[in-house]
């Protein structure tokens, strides 16, 4: 464990005594969260994202740990096993390293080289593979070995059977197969062709090339799109005289042995047969899972960002889910998000009544007092905001409305989440209710859709679905335990993200909610079944209890840390009821005169976790998205069409990825301000200039009407 202890210290640049304790953490069964959150004194102060790698990494070495003893294991057990191929295992840092010295001893399906060693050809092969034939026809030496019971006939027979034991052998050269991995992907060319005649979205790629070491990650991605659709055929070219070159220049050893011209006819056919197309997979395997890292990568970041927009509180709001033919999906929630009223309206088509649809929704905005309309951004929402945008000007009433991403709201309908929680309403009602609900609280009504479907990725359908879902839940558990949970008011789908818990504790903790009617302490939650002390300390700091009896359960303070805050209060002059009763101003003032080291010894609690409850004594209750800018609300509408160049807008980033962001500008077609559009100064990578949800001023470069397409730019606006 040590050597990986020091692996893990020196790729993520800490010490060796955080990584141990952190490890130690992790095997006792705590969670991310709670180790970033609570046990910062132990890991040296590790945040959310150097700990997730460092367990990712973790769970690797370990498993590169297992595979050398196993390795180590089916060798030994051929008798094959000496110090030093010990030696190269143990030095192997990579599954394909170990996978190339494992090659030779590997049980074989029935190959030619296998072929020939079955007719007695393998010692014909070593004195090839020996190079110390100095003299005579090679022929003559040959003949020995013919053997009509084994079906070699002839000299040449014998000779082609043992060449293929030494193409098999130079094909199994751990060594060689490393130098040619690397001059591979140095000197290789990808090239991709198309049909010509054939119109698709990889037209671009029908004729193209790149080196190899500099293609981007998302090229890749459509390139492979390209190829798996049939559109696209691909190859990586590399100069072949160059690494047969290579090859002879470490297994050839003596050119004046006779058997030298064997070995270079052996060497060709191992390259050609052998090693060129299984490089060439390992090499492409690579690119691809680089570039969905990559991809994996931007999709939980913007989902990161996605989920910690700013909830809109205390407003009533309107959900539409716009439609054609099945009308306009109306549903009216209150504050707190409970359902007040549905409805279906048709006003998209030609043929619709949209006078009376028009006035069907003025009375809900004035029945319920609706504060914002949020309109899904599907089909039909065009003309849905044209609508809306007329009979806002129509009523005497500060009403105002906003474009939603419907991304996944369908999913959620249909899922049997949604049964569960609207059993009673159609499906596209449900989806209203969502679009809705979404706009007050984006974390609490996204956490039911999977996250695949929330659409801010790039490729995420493409990509290894195992690692993204692993990837996925890490975020949001990261987002909903950045945020907390009201524990009163929180779904068993937001429940399960809360560190600790799992779906069947989430359910079990609703059911408990709605037997004693609300949670009223953090302690009750060690009267849930299936919640024990270990579970309690996973989660209970993440769980939120407004106007609760002690008001550090509406706090980040951990419960294994009241005592030391009330003891930080007293001493200073304060007591829970000075927070209670928002009498914090003058604890504001105070705080900043205390001295942290005499209190932390005083306490007997580390500094970080002290200016922690300091942090939470200032804003009991605080939600660290409130922070962040709102959203933007409309009340007129724009057009493609009504887009010039040098138009100046504000626009929300929407989606961001490799190649630069997409920005909504009230238009119905998101804009692309591409990575060279982002800065005057050089952008490594878009999110180092923007994120999901950062209001931005954009400049119309230009627009394609009839493609639906913008171009904008944030360079000098």
């Amino acid at each position: 464990m040590k050597d990986i202890i020091a692996e893990l210290a020196k790729e993520l640049e800490i010490r060796e005594k955080q990584v141990e304790n952190t490890v130690a953490l992790i095997d006792g069964g705590n969670t991310i969260p709670f180790i970033a959150r609570y046990r910062k004194e132990v890991t040296g102060g590790l945040d959310d994202t150097v700990l997730r790698k460092l367990y990712d990494r973790l769970v690797y070495l370990r498993n590169i740990k297992a595979r050398r003893e196993e390795i180590i294991r089916l060798i030994d057990e051929q008798g094959k096993l000496s110090d030093e191929l010990v030696e190269k295992i143990q030095k192997a840092s990579t599954m394909t390293e170990l996978d190339d010295i494992y090659r030779p001893f590997r049980p074989k399906r029935r190959t030619r080289a296998t072929i020939a060693k079955e007719k007695g050809l393998e010692p014909l092969a070593d004195i090839i593979l020996a190079q110390t034939l100095m003299d005579g026809d090679f022929l003559d030496v040959a003949a020995s070995y013919i053997n009509p019971d084994k079906e070699v006939n002839t000299p040449q027979e014998a000779l082609q059977g043992a060449m293929d034991i030494v193409a098999e052998a130079i094909s199994d050269n751990a060594d060689l197969r490393k130098a040619i991995r690397e001059h591979t992907f140095e000197r290789g060319v990808l090239i991709t062709t198309g049909d010509p005649e054939q119109q698709s979205v990889y037209e671009m790629y029908y004729e193209y090339s790149e080196a190899v070491k500099k293609i981007v990650p998302h090229r890749i991605l459509a390139i492979n799109r390209g190829e798996r659709e049939g559109f696209l055929s691909v190859k990586i070219d590399v100069d072949e005289q160059e690494i047969v070159n290579l090859i002879e220049s470490m297994v050839i050893t003596n050119k004046g042995s006779i058997v030298y011209p064997y070995m270079q006819e052996a060497i060709l056919d191992s390259y050609k047969r052998l090693i060129a197309p299984s490089i060439e997979r390992e090499i492409r395997n690579q690119l691809t899972e680089t570039a969905e890292e990559q991809a994996i990568k931007v999709f939980g970041e913007n989902l990161n960002n996605l989920l910690l927009q700013p909830p809109i509180k205390g407003k009533i709001v309107m959900g539409i889910d716009p439609g054609y033919r099945t009308g306009n999906k109306v549903a009216v929630v209150d504050e707190t998000g409970k359902v007040l009223d549905t409805g279906v309206v048709y006003m998209t088509l030609p043929d619709h009544d949209k006078d009376k649809a028009k006035d069907y929704l003025k009375a809900l905005v004035i029945e319920y007092n609706v504060d914002i309309i949020a309109i899904g951004n599907g089909t039909g929402s065009r003309e849905t905001e044209i609508i809306v945008a007329e009979l806002l000007k129509e009523i005497d009433s500060e009403t105002y409305y906003i474009i939603v991403s419907e991304a996944g709201a369908s999913v959620y309908s249909a899922s049997p989440l949604g049964s569960e929680e609207f059993p009673d309403f159609d499906v596209a009602l449900r989806s209203a209710v969502s679009i809705a609900r979404r706009l007050q609280d984006p974390l609490a009504e996204l956490v039911k859709i999977d996250p695949k479907a929330i659409g801010v990725g790039q490729y995420q359908h493409d990509v290894n679905q195992k690692r993204l879902a692993e990837t996925l839940q890490g975020v949001v558990e990261s987002c909903v335990n950045t945020v907390g949970v009201d524990l009163n008011t929180a779904s068993p789908s937001l429940l399960q993200y809360v560190a600790g818990i799992s779906k069947t504790v989430a359910r079990n903790i609703t059911a408990y909610r709605e037997k004693i009617g609300k949670f009223t302490s953090r302690k009750q939650l060690l009267e849930v079944s299936k919640l024990g002390p270990k579970t309690f300390e996973q989660c209970a700091g993440f769980l939120r209890i407004p106007g609760a009896h002690n008001i550090l359960d509406n706090t980040a303070v951990h419960p294994e840390s009241y005592d030391a805050t009330i003891k930080l209060l007293e001493i200073n002059g304060y007591s829970l009821e000075d927070i209670s009763s928002n009498n914090i101003k003058e604890l504001q003032r105070a705080v900043d005169g205390w001295n942290l080291e005499e209190l932390s010894a005083t306490l007997g609690i580390g500094i970080p976790t002290l200016k922690d409850i300091i942090e939470e004594l200032k804003k009991p209750g605080r939600d660290p998205r409130e922070e962040l800018p709102q959203p933007i609300l409309r009340i007129d509408v724009m057009d493609i069409k009504d887009l010039k160049p040098d138009m100046v807008l504000t626009g929300t980033v929407r989606n961001v990825v490799d190649f630069g962001a997409f920005v909504d500008i009230g238009v119905h077609q998101d804009g692309l301000v591409h990575i060279s559009q982002l800065s005057d100064s050089y952008v490594k990578h878009p999110m180092d200039v923007v994120q999901v949800g950062d209001i931005v001023k954009v400049r119309v470069l230009s627009v394609d009407v009839e493609r639906n397409r913008i171009s904008l730019t944030m360079k000098d606006v």
